[in-house]
This record gives C-alpha cells, structure tokens and sequence, in this order.
C-alpha cells in the first residue's frame, strides 16, 4: 500500500475572504450571462461592442461569455492599436494563437477558459501588460508560466484555481520564478490585498451596467427573429396561443360582469314592482274607509 505524505500549509484570510476578481461587478454580470443557453460568436459579439466605432477608437473591450471559433480567437486583428483593457472571460477559449498585437494593452481578463500553453505569445503580443488574469484555466506546470518573466512591467498574476495553485509551496514557487510580480491572486508575499479604487469600481459598474443592457436587446431581437423565421405558415405558436387564452380568460369576465350586471337590473326592477304594489294596496285600503 503506497503512503501519501500531504503537507498542509495553515489557514491565512486569504483563504477565507472574498477574492477581488470573484467580485468584480463585470463577472457578477458574467456570472448571470452563464444563465443563457445560447452564446453569441464572439466575432459578432466583437462587432456588436464596438457601437459604430473603428478599433483604433477603442480602449476598453467586454466581450464575456460569447463563444470562441473551436477554441480560437476570432474578429480580432491589429487595428486594435489602442487597447488598453481587455476581458474574455468564459468563452472556451484553448489557445492565444490568433491574439493580435496588442502593444498597449495592460489589463487581460482571460478567466473561466481551458488555456493550458502558449503562454510565450503574451510577451511578444502584449509586452506591456501590468495585470494578467489566468485564474480556472488547465494550467499544471510552473515551466507554462515560466516564459511570463520577460513580461517585465506585469505586476498582478492570477492563477488560483488552476492545478498549478495546489501544491502548498505553490505561492513560494512562483515568486521565485517571477519575482518582478507584486501580486499573486490578489495577495503580496505577505498576505496583503492588493489596494482596489474605489473610483475604479465605479466606472466598472456604470460600463457593466450600460453593455449589458445593450448586450440584453441585441439577444431580445435575435430571439424574436428566430420565433418568426422558426414558425411556418399556418402553425400557431405557443405566444399565439398565450395570447388566445388570455383574451378568452378576459372575455369570460367580461360575460361573468354583465351577467351579475343583469341580474342586479331584474332585482331591482322586481323590488321597484313590489313598492308599486304595495302603494296600490294602501290607496285601495283609504277609498274604502
């Protein structure tokens, strides 16, 4: 019988605390956007978030939750030359192998994906990037984010939740690997918490809240021209029928209202009859006296 030794390392509050990237009011709305069982190609997607702009104008680019061409990279090319912020979270992303040249990027989100490699394509595609956010990939060897040490201005990395992150001298180990990084999944070397704007947060949430409004009319509209290509002439769709059944549930009310309507009418008319009678009686009673 083979006897495993597993060293345990002690709790810290990083392990117990929220992490700033759980929280982010941009995955909040990832997070919701899972809900949907059908993405949008992210070439569309990349076409939609531009808003009749030309990529040059471009600096920040949401494009969570839509869905990678078998893996790859798709609607990208090197017009983007003024990017700066960049978030493709959860689009079944494998490879980085069309990510164009991206020179002023700083910030790229590339969480909830199966990225296991090809890692060397960031320090010649985007040399200056300062935050790189790798978390939930299938990243398991240290010799994958070895080549991140030519990125010389990165000072955030984000690995947590990946296989690479269990071994308990996991934190040790890559400080030592890449020991110009400040931050490893949101924490220094001693436990710290990277500092977060309070003003940052803000415009994070006025720009998640703005696309996904804009994001939510666009999946509205294709959703109706999918009812109306997808039903041929002559069949009743389910819509057709809600609609049915509700105006036949009003017109019964209205049929319940003037029956009680009526009925109240031949009520009083009978208690107006009875009155008359009664007044008849009481004349014919004083004429005979």
């Amino acid at each position: 019988m083979w006897m495993i030794d597993v060293a345990l390392r002690p709790m810290t509050i990083r392990d117990v605390r929220p992490r700033r990237g759980d929280g982010t009011h941009a995955n909040q709305w990832a997070n919701r956007k899972k809900s949907k069982a059908r993405k949008m190609e992210m070439k569309k997607r990349i076409k939609l978030e531009l808003r009749n702009r030309s990529p040059g104008e471009v600096a920040e680019l949401v494009i969570d939750n839509c869905r990678s061409n078998e893996g790859e990279i798709d609607g990208f090319d090197d017009g983007f030359k003024e990017l700066e912020y960049l978030s493709m979270i959860n689009v079944g992303l494998k490879s980085l192998a069309k990510l164009p040249n991206l020179h002023k990027l700083l910030k790229l989100e590339l969480s909830d994906n199966s990225i296991s490699e090809g890692l060397e394509l960031l320090t010649e595609k985007c040399p200056n990037l300062v935050y790189l956010n790798l978390s939930s990939n299938k990243i398991k060897d240290y010799s994958t984010v070895e080549p991140l040490k030519n990125l010389t201005h990165l000072k955030s990395l984000d690995l947590y939740n990946c296989d690479i992150s269990n071994p308990s001298d996991y934190r040790e180990s890559i400080f030592k690997l890449l020991p110009h990084i400040t931050y490893l999944d949101g924490f220094d070397r001693d436990d710290q918490e990277a500092p977060e704007s309070d003003e940052e947060g803000e415009d994070d949430e006025d720009e998640a809240g703005a696309a996904e409004e804009y994001y939510d009319d666009e999946l509205d509209d294709e959703e109706e021209e999918e009812e109306e290509d997808g039903e041929p002439p002559g069949e009743v769709g389910l819509s057709y029928l809600l609609k049915e059944e509700i105006q036949d549930d009003d017109d019964d009310d209205d049929y319940v209202h003037e029956g009680e309507e009526e009925e109240a009418d031949e009520q009083e008319d009978a208690a107006t009859q009875g009155q008359k009678r009664k007044r008849e009686a009481e004349d014919e009673g004083e004429d005979d006296e």
